[in-house]
């Protein structure tokens, strides 16, 4: 499994899922992270994610495919 770090900015407290996948590079737009989580590709602290755009906060891990896994910091 591929590991990607993610640090949450302040004063953010959450990131849209689809746009997690973006920022990290997964996929190129929002929009095709919207089609990764309705695809039914993504788990969020091991539970099945279908809402695009779950708020994701410090402290979750999000697996996508199984092959790549985002930890979700807080910067600072």
């Amino acid at each position: 499994m591929e590991y990607l770090d993610f640090d949450l900015e302040p004063p953010h407290e959450h990131v849209a899922l689809n746009q997690l996948l973006k920022l990290v590079g997964i996929c190129d737009s929002g929009g095709a992270g919207k089609a990764i989580v309705a695809g039914g590709a993504v788990t969020v602290d091991g539970v099945p994610e279908t809402r695009k755009t779950c708020k994701i906060r410090p402290g979750q891990r999000v697996v996508v495919d199984e092959a790549i896994e985002i930890r979700v910091h807080a910067a600072g």
